[in-house]
Parts: C-alpha cells; structure tokens; sequence
C-alpha cells in the first residue's frame, strides 16, 4: 500500500506492509475513539517525477498492468505526472492536508517509492 501524507509544506510518501482495508479500518477506530471527525472519500493524487531516473522505463512497463489505479503522462523533457486512484482521509472536510492511501501490486508500489526518494534525494542536493 502506498501512503501519501499532505502537509502545508508539501508531502511525503511512504510504502506501508498494511493492507489498505486494515490501514483505514484502524484509521477510522482511531478517529472514532479520539472522538475526532473522519472524511474518506475516493480520491486521485498527482506527484511529479524525473524521468531520467534509474526504474522510470520499467514503472513506464508496469502503468499497463495497474487496473487504471496508475496512469504516467509525460510533462516535459525533465518530468512526468503519476495519477493515482485511491482514497483520501481528513479530519476536516474539504481539508488540503489530510492522507491518500492506494493499493497497486508490490513491485509498482516498490518502483514507485523508489523512484520518488530518488527524485527528492536530487531535488534536496539542488537546494543546498
């Protein structure tokens, strides 16, 4: 499972061994027993990657095999948009931070945070 956290300063992306069901099934429990509001509702997420990174080609093989959960479009030279169908999770409605969580097979999802830790690996060098 793929787990997208959106903070005010931007996102950080995780690759979690919970499945989906279990991870928003315990999400919600939390929520509950806290007597915290809970939104889910279906949801797409966009991040932006390098495409000169090692793994792009092959995540590029595997958008067919993702059931439309992962679709890949090309931007630019420097960079592709990844979609993803999945489910979002807030305290607050129409909240901008808040949590989206999808469910691809293992290696996409592997693939995928791979690629993202490289390209923010680069992104942080270019900073400093």
């Amino acid at each position: 499972m793929l787990k997208i956290t959106y903070t005010e300063n931007g996102f950080y992306l995780e690759r979690l061994t919970d499945s989906l069901e279990t991870w928003l099934a315990n999400r919600i429990l939390v929520c509950l027993r806290a007597t915290a509001s809970v939104y889910v509702e279906p949801s797409t997420a966009s991040l932006l990657l390098p495409i000169d990174l090692p793994y792009f080609g092959t995540l590029e093989a595997l958008e067919d095999h993702s059931n439309n959960i992962l679709e890949l479009d090309v931007c630019d030279d420097d960079s592709a948009e990844v979609s993803l169908q999945g489910i979002w999770v807030t305290t607050e409605e129409n909240s901008e931070e808040g949590i989206f969580v999808c469910h691809l097979d293992e290696r996409t999802e592997f693939f995928l945070h791979q690629l993202w830790k490289e390209g923010n690996f680069d992104a942080s060098l270019i900073g400093e």
